[in-house]
């Protein structure tokens, strides 16, 4: 018989990485400020025997991946513990960054893993304004002030200088990569590309270590009566009363970088 004060079941703390990552705005995402005292609370409260991040996000800001991840890497150094990484419907670009931070990742058979890349995305408008007369003025002190102005036509100049912005962020991105999963990854393929992969397929390449789902695999790393401590960021108590118009802006600025994978 277990004595409960004498020899308690060992924990695993569960924190969930869920959404898009951004700077912390509205009080909505995933950002190093939102995350840090949970993280901290997680890694140390009860004496965990690993910590296990549920991760579902199709990625965001490379600089919130990186603290974030980085502050992982951090605490887990510090407490002396293993962190494991499950992957639910998707863990692409920076959803992947933060993935990469654990020590082992698992995934489902039909996740969707990858994305290592940096995208940059906007529209044009400057034939609609022209074609109803519209005359856009901007007037700035520093040439490259408005750069890549949606009201203008595309300037070569201004794209080449957006690409020189993200070389360095991509291979950021790719050093995360290569210094996280090391000789585990597939050398006869280049990962860098920004593709995307299912869970069996990441498995193959590298980028996962196996098909696993978390209770189960924990109670297999660390006994049946393992306890799952869970954490994850709150929403303030008026938002979880109803949704708000910055709520539904929110929503609907996630759910457009989400792939549509119904019938």
């Amino acid at each position: 018989m277990r004595l409960p004060f004498l020899n308690p079941a060992p924990s695993v703390a569960v924190i969930r990485l869920h959404g898009t990552i951004g700077a912390a705005s509205r009080g909505a995402g995933l950002s190093d400020a939102a995350l840090g005292p949970l993280l901290e609370r997680a890694f140390r409260k009860g004496r965990p025997r690993a910590v296990a991040l549920s991760v579902n996000s199709p990625g965001g800001s490379p600089v919130q991946s990186s603290l974030i991840a980085a502050r992982i890497r951090r605490l887990a150094a510090r407490h002396r513990l293993p962190v494991h990484a499950f992957v639910e419907d998707v863990a692409a670009s920076g959803g992947y960054w933060l993935a990469s931070a654990a020590d082992d990742i698992w995934a489902d058979d039909s996740s969707l893993l990858g994305s290592i890349g940096v995208i940059a995305a906007g529209f044009g408008f400057s034939d609609l304004i022209a074609r109803h007369g519209i005359e856009r003025r901007v007037h700035t002190a520093g040439r490259s002030k408005s750069m890549l102005d949606p009201f203008r036509p595309e300037n070569p100049e201004d794209v080449a200088r957006l690409e020189r912005l993200m070389r360095p962020m991509h291979d950021a991105f790719k050093a995360q990569v290569v210094a996280r999963r090391g000789a585990r990854l597939a050398q006869e393929t280049d990962l860098f590309t920004g593709d995307i992969w299912t869970g069996p397929q990441a498995v193959e390449l590298g980028l996962a270590d196996g098909i696993a789902h978390m209770e189960p695999k924990l109670r297999e790393l660390y006994g049946d009566d393992v306890r799952l401590r869970r954490y994850g960021v709150r929403k303030p108590f008026l938002r979880r009363m109803g949704m708000s118009a910055d709520d539904l802006v929110d929503a609907l600025a996630e759910r457009s970088r989400w792939p549509d994978l119904g019938g």
